[in-house]
């Protein structure tokens, strides 16, 4: 344990760009937040500011922090750093609700002048929609999940630090879009029928149990460029692999399972509690909404 550590802190270095983003995204939102629980109490509560926090903070964590530097050690590592970006953050952040916050976050003049009129730009509302299909969303992160998997593309991230930002970019980018149809952040988003949401999330899983039942099950490495890295705790490079495949498929497991619980849980209670919830999350947004900017009323 302490050469892993040593060998963590002594390659690592503070990322002060990452830090300072990430520092300023956080205290954008929660300016924001404070204006609206001002204007309204209910409006956003605390936990979803405390579930925005917490996902900036895993994004930091996987690709910032002294984890970052041990993806070379450690295929299970690595799994981390996937799972952080496109499994876990990702759902926080949407929880979050940021739309309003950011809104309300930024400076008035740049809100009005700049985002307002973008985000009420034909081209802008059909490209949003277009990237917010389900079925898009889905492949892309498929595409992403298994396109660097293979062992052509995971080793050149692995060597190039260009290739291996534009990986953790793919990653967090495309878990975004995946939990957008499952979250539904956005305060006037069109729903999707429930039941499909239950299918999206099963259909999700099947490339994800493919792929960590490889790295499971296979009897040979599938990433040769773990074997120049020293043992920890006595795993030795496939034993790593198979702890990698192992994380893989019981955090997937895990985290799909609770958004399914939640989805089925309404799907089985009485029509009437149902409308009263989605109800008052109407009668929410529609309170935040007359409190937005001037001039973002029709965003």
């Amino acid at each position: 344990m302490a050469s892993l550590l040593q060998v963590a802190l002594q390659s690592w270095s503070f990322p002060i760009w990452l830090s300072f983003s990430t520092l300023l995204t956080a205290l954008l939102y929660l300016r924001g937040w404070l204006r609206l629980r001002a204007a309204v109490v209910s409006a956003i509560p605390a936990w979803r500011a405390g579930s925005f926090t917490i996902g900036l903070l895993l994004i930091w964590l996987a690709i910032g922090s002294p984890l970052a530097r041990l993806d070379e050690e450690l295929l299970s590592v690595h799994m981390i750093q996937h799972l952080l970006l496109m499994t876990i953050a990702p759902p926080l952040i949407w929880l979050g609700a940021p739309a309003m916050p950011f809104l309300h976050g930024l400076p008035q003049r740049f809100v009005q002048a700049v985002v307002g009129p973008l985000l009420r730009e034909p081209l802008v509302q059909r490209l949003g929609r277009a990237l917010g299909q389900p079925v898009f969303c889905w492949l892309a992160a498929t595409a992403a999940l298994v396109g660097w998997h293979i062992p052509a593309a995971f080793t050149l991230a692995l060597h190039s630090e260009a290739w291996h930002v534009l990986e953790h970019t793919s990653f967090l980018t495309t878990g975004l879009l995946f939990w957008w149809p499952v979250v539904q952040p956005w305060p006037r988003v069109a729903v999707s029928p429930q039941w499909s949401i239950l299918l999206y999330l099963f259909l999700a899983t099947l490339p994800c149990d493919v792929l960590s039942g490889f790295l499971v099950f296979s009897e040979r490495v599938v990433y040769p460029a773990y074997f120049s890295a020293s043992p920890h705790f006595g795993l030795s490079v496939l034993s790593d692999q198979e702890l990698a495949g192992a994380l893989m498929w019981t955090s997937v497991t895990v985290v799909y399972l609770i958004p399914a619980a939640i989805l089925t849980a309404r799907l089985l209670a009485p029509r009437s509690s149902v409308q009263h919830e989605l109800a008052q999350a109407e009668l929410r947004h529609t309170t935040v909404s007359q409190s937005s900017p001037r001039g973002l009323d029709a965003v």
